[in-house]
């Protein structure tokens, strides 16, 4: 295996030479990078990435941390980071909490280790106050989550607003009897998404009543178990805001294996505008994210912080919501069957 002083000897310069060209340092005249590439290149000498970035004190690679892969708003917020990642050099290791606490901690020494130069969160499993400690070895930036005791780089929604709009479309279909299902109570995303549909019913002299909460819902499975407990009420709801599309699918689905229409018998509303939602027969009304905007602007500050070493920054970027109106709240979008 060739060494760095094979690369010298071949290329008749200094290792030292050789090392600024390698690390990309200024002040080498071209003649002489282009002898030293071409050393390499004949020796077929490739650089060790290890001391490179113990030289630099980079790595090059930030950690994503997603609760669950297999939904597909958290499938896209990545690809999206990943091609912003790359356009600056960056590569990204994917850490999957599957919401859990201990597991969040554990890949959190990724930072405290240098093993990553950063870290971004697109959900936060445990309170502030045990992440906190780990600003102090690099930059931690929060996307699609929002923590009102961080104080590090924050790229968030209106979620109560999300909420609210969605409580206003339901109730302008007629509804009054209006199920919230939502993640677990750890999350604020959660939190303000009900009280945004709180706000919703209150404007109309309405509440949320306990039994219409259903908590700890993120799959299509979740859905169908959120469908069977609310058959089996005595007084059932007319409409259900879910938290995520996957959950609204699962629900529809549940609905049609039990003979309940949707929307006719239960309207469902989801959040982010997956591609399932056009996929379901009836089609999702949901809540739009943008989410290439909010994984842009995460890249961005992530790279800023890491690059000026101000890790410990209150700074909250907003971004606007949309609600989409499809048939599995309002009948008048519904296909016309011929007769």
């Amino acid at each position: 295996m060739s060494t760095i002083d094979d690369v010298a000897k071949l290329a008749g310069l200094s290792k030292s030479t050789v090392s600024r060209v390698i690390n990309s340092y200024p002040h080498v005249s071209e003649a002489k990078r282009q002898r030293v590439l071409a050393a390499m290149q004949q020796l077929a000498y490739v650089p060790n990435s290890a001391a490179q970035s113990l030289r630099r004190q980079r790595t090059g690679l930030i950690a994503v941390f997603v609760p669950r892969l297999m939904n597909p708003f958290f499938s896209q917020l990545l690809q999206s980071m990943e091609l912003a990642a790359s356009e600056r050099d960056y590569q990204l290791i994917v850490c999957q909490t599957m919401y859990s606490q201990e597991k969040e901690l554990k890949y959190a020494e990724l930072l405290r280790r240098k093993q990553v130069d950063g870290i971004v969160m697109t959900s936060i499993q445990n309170e502030w106050q045990a992440i906190a400690p780990y600003v102090r070895y690099g930059p931690i930036v929060l996307c699609n989550e929002f923590d009102d005791a961080a104080e590090v780089p924050m790229i968030r929604l209106n979620q109560e607003y999300g909420g609210y709009i969605a409580g206003k479309h339901l109730l302008a279909m007629g509804h009054t009897r209006i199920a919230c299902c939502s993640g677990g109570t750890r999350s604020q995303v959660a939190f303000h998404r009900e009280q945004g549909l709180r706000k919703a019913l209150q404007e109309h002299s309405l509440f949320l009543p306990d039994t219409y909460i259903f908590r700890d819902a993120y799959s299509i499975e979740d859905g169908i178990r959120v469908f069977a407990q609310i058959k089996d009420m005595k007084i059932r709801p007319t409409a259900v805001f879910s938290g995520g599309d996957e959950v609204a699918a699962g629900i529809i689905a549940g609905a049609k294996q039990h003979g309940c229409r949707v929307p006719e018998d239960l309207a469902v509303i989801g959040f982010d505008d997956q591609k399932i939602t056009v996929l379901m027969e009836p089609n999702i009304s949901t809540v739009r994210q943008p989410i290439g905007l909010m994984a842009q602007q995460t890249i961005a500050l992530m790279a800023e912080k890491i690059e000026s070493r101000q890790y410990t920054q209150r700074e909250v970027y907003e971004y606007p919501l949309e609600l989409i109106v499809r048939e599995s709240t309002c009948v008048s979008v519904l296909p016309t069957k011929e007769k």
